[in-house]
């Protein structure tokens, strides 16, 4: 298929070692002791809904759910919540992910923006029905720079897969 100008390049297979090393990474900074912060984006999710958009079949609700106990283990939180929010996030990334990509990445970020949030009011009502206090009204933030940061996970995400720009006259990809 010969690309147009203005359509978006072909990009190279993901490596695995680079898509698990990002998603450990992912965790580690999630993992690092900056208090509980309730506004504080969560990278981890970010890259789960990056992976499950563009490696829907290799990156799924499985390894979402156990992502999200390893958070669950972490934060001593009641067992499940992140799982079951991370497992959310995944799967509605997954349903999302072919529409997703007609996009340009600014419109991705704002259609991820509701899963962002759902992701975090699920989190937010586990908490309280396990009496849990209100972390405030700054919660609201967390979704909205997870969007924000959407733009950079998707640019430092996919520039292993870049292909090189090699003008030749008998290779148009």
């Amino acid at each position: 298929m010969i690309m147009r100008p203005g359509q978006q390049q072909l990009l190279l297979p993901v490596s695995p070692l680079f898509m698990w090393g990002s998603l450990f990474l992912a965790l580690v900074i999630d993992m690092l002791p900056l208090g509980r912060i309730a506004w504080m984006p969560d990278v981890l999710a970010l890259a789960i809904v990056f992976w499950s958009v563009h490696q829907p079949t290799r990156i799924g609700i499985g390894v979402a759910f156990v992502f999200g106990l390893c958070m669950d283990v972490h934060q001593s939180a009641m067992l499940g919540q992140h799982a079951l929010s991370y497992t959310t996030l995944g799967f509605l990334a997954i349903m999302i992910h072919r529409r997703l990509l007609w996009y340009p990445v600014v419109s991705q970020a704002l259609q991820l923006l509701p899963l962002f949030a759902l992701s975090h009011l699920i989190e937010l009502a586990i908490r309280m029905v396990g009496g849990g206090l209100f972390p405030g009204w700054n919660l609201l933030l967390a979704p909205a720079l997870e969007t924000a940061l959407w733009p950079l996970a998707s640019l430092l995400l996919l520039a292993p897969q870049k292909r090189t720009p090699e003008p030749d006259a008998n290779r148009p990809l």
